[in-house]
């Protein structure tokens, strides 16, 4: 008998699945942790900053640890640069968005990632799009309708709101950016150089935002950087084990964690509204994973909760029929 091959013998679904949905809940804790270090006064600019600036110096210890420090030799520097450019805003947007909506409400919006990279296929690619990922798109941005309904509840912040969905769509357009990337440049390396770069990108803002924090906003900071890190780390991980088309369908398991988060930490359950809207757009985006699987395409993105969710889908990507 043949040996299996090495992607057979590496091929555990099962803890693909586990390591992904552990990503989910680190990734979950991030943002609750930089919504109370928001309310502690700091700003998203800091936020950001700290969120990026921490993972770069881990990822370069955990490959120097590995001895796998020539997977960041590049010629692409300035592909980089652009990409952590446009990705930094979209984190930025997805920073706002968590912290003036709700958790459950910011985290359901950052599902309408693959529904822009639907329209951006068809409109600005010019490529084919079905009647499926047509109805996906439609489903899905009804539910945000729906969403932005608050019915008897409070009114939904529509700066938040507006945050939420340009972060979708700023993600969307990065997930482009990265497909273009990972021709050439090992995953980890988009990684890395998003996190350089984005945290020079945001060092220039600290003069005008930021300003003294005290020992517990500090630790908000630490942690937020930490837990940000690990999360990009078992992203990584799980898809050594499990296929995009499977591990992604766990990034829905963010609204569980962001909903237990609003209710034991900030006191905030979901409105009416977001119970009717959540259900259109998860669905929406799984029709989108579904039919780019069975197109035999590459898979977009499934999350906008953190970017490395994006880079490290290119490591299991799919040729285009």
């Amino acid at each position: 008998m043949p040996a299996p091959t090495a992607s057979h013998q590496q091929d555990r679904p099962l803890l693909a699945l586990a390591i992904r949905v552990m990503a989910m809940v680190l990734l979950s804790t991030m943002f609750m942790l930089m919504k109370l270090a928001w309310q502690k006064g700091v700003s998203i600019p800091e936020l950001v900053f700290w969120r990026q600036a921490m993972a770069a110096p881990l990822i370069l210890i955990w490959l120097a640890g590995a001895q796998k420090l020539p997977t960041l030799k590049t010629r692409r520097i300035g592909s980089h640069a652009l990409r952590a450019a446009v990705g930094t805003f979209g984190l930025c947007c997805n920073v706002a968005a968590n912290t003036l909506l709700p958790l459950p409400e910011a985290t359901t919006l950052s599902f309408t990632t693959p529904l822009f990279a639907v329209l951006i296929t068809a409109l600005v690619l010019r490529d084919t799009v079905g009647v499926w990922r047509w109805a996906a798109v439609v489903l899905g941005f009804l539910g945000v309708v729906v969403m932005a309904q608050p019915g008897n509840g409070p009114p939904v912040p529509a700066l938040g709101l507006v945050a939420g969905i340009g972060a979708g769509l700023v993600i969307s357009i990065v997930s482009f950016q990265i497909r273009d990337l990972a021709r050439t440049e090992a995953p980890i390396a988009c990684v890395f150089y998003f996190a350089l770069f984005g945290g020079l990108f945001t060092a220039v803002l600290l003069p005008f935002f930021g300003r003294p924090h005290g020992p517990v906003e500090w630790a908000l900071l630490g942690a937020v950087g930490l837990t940000g890190t690990l999360a990009q780390m078992l992203i990584t991980t799980a898809l050594r084990y499990g296929q995009v088309a499977t591990v992604v369908v766990m990034d829905y398991t963010a609204l569980i964690w962001a909903t237990l988060y609003g209710w034991l930490v900030f006191e905030d359950l979901p409105e009416v509204t977001t119970w009717l809207g959540a259900p259109l757009i998860i669905g929406a985006g799984l029709v989108v994973v579904w039919r780019e699987h069975r197109l035999a395409r590459t898979i977009s993105p499934t999350s906008a909760l953190d970017e490395a969710a994006m880079e490290e889908s290119a490591e299991a990507r799919t040729p285009r029929a």
